[in-house]
């Protein structure tokens, strides 16, 4: 089976490009550098499977449409079609966010998975099969985080769209799902948590209890993404249960440190 992954050149995507590869997938990782999804595909070769670096800024649908068009023309069609790409800048309040960033967040995080939705969804009917898998993130339930303004706006807009898609698309074959991967460890977190190290050190504990490695949420995205067969499934990690569990055990013993190892 054949999977294109936007944004796969760090953190989830890259994350879910490896876990795929290990379970012999063939696997399009796109992202902006083609520098360094050359070394990611050269990762994946190792593991026996195929890999296909694409340069794709998700913004440009020229560009989008030339994605499905190279992991078409290379392994004859695409089965599941990630929308991972996105940017996340949780260091201001809205007031005092920059322009600059606020456009890179909504173009990136809603148009770039429109466009992305748009290009999978007119091929996937045609060819007659597939799934399309939507990444959401904090915000998308519409639960308020600090900082989080802009950014959980763009991830609230977003499970919006993906209710609609899922509407739009019912007729279909096109299966069309929502991830929530939870509070996942990625570069942009530790980028973010050294830019503003006070609030960071101010939401450790919490960040503790609640957050995850990639490693150890990707093999389980995986799973159910490749057994997801009902359009508008919701796949969860970090569930309400979990949060409890995790929170109970907190108050028994002093949970682990995860920032350590990247020198936090």
């Amino acid at each position: 089976m054949n999977k294109v992954i936007t944004g796969a050149s760090q953190g989830i995507g890259k994350g879910l490009a490896m876990e795929f590869a290990r379970q012999g997938h063939n696997v399009v990782v796109a992202a902006r550098s083609q520098q360094i999804l050359q070394q990611l595909a050269d990762d994946i070769n190792q593991l026996g499977a195929q890999a296909l670096p694409v340069a794709c800024d998700t913004q440009d649908c020229q560009q989008v449409l030339n994605l499905w068009q190279q992991a078409v023309n290379t392994f004859g069609q695409v089965d599941v079609w990630i929308n991972n790409a996105g940017i996340a800048r949780t260091t201001w309040s809205i007031a005092d966010t920059p322009q600059d960033q606020i456009e890179a967040m909504v173009n990136t995080n809603i148009i770039g998975t429109i466009n992305g939705c748009r290009v999978a969804a007119k091929n996937m009917s045609q060819q007659g099969f597939g799934k399309i898998i939507n990444v959401l993130g904090g915000g998308s339930d519409g639960e308020y985080f600090p900082g989080m303004g802009i950014y959980g706006t763009t991830k609230r807009a977003l499970d919006y769209f993906t209710n609609a898609l899922v509407k739009e698309l019912k007729d279909t074959p096109v299966v069309v799902a929502k991830v929530r991967p939870g509070m996942v460890i990625t570069e942009g977190m530790v980028r973010e948590a050294q830019t503003d190290p006070k609030k960071f050190q101010q939401s450790r504990r919490f960040a503790n209890i609640l957050c995850d490695y990639v490693e150890d949420v990707a093999p389980y995205l995986v799973e159910q993404i490749l057994a997801c067969q009902k359009s508008g499934s919701k796949i969860a990690w970090l569930n309400g249960w979990k949060i409890t569990k995790r929170m109970l055990l907190a108050k028994l013993k002093q949970p682990q440190d995860k920032f350590a190892r990247f020198g936090l």
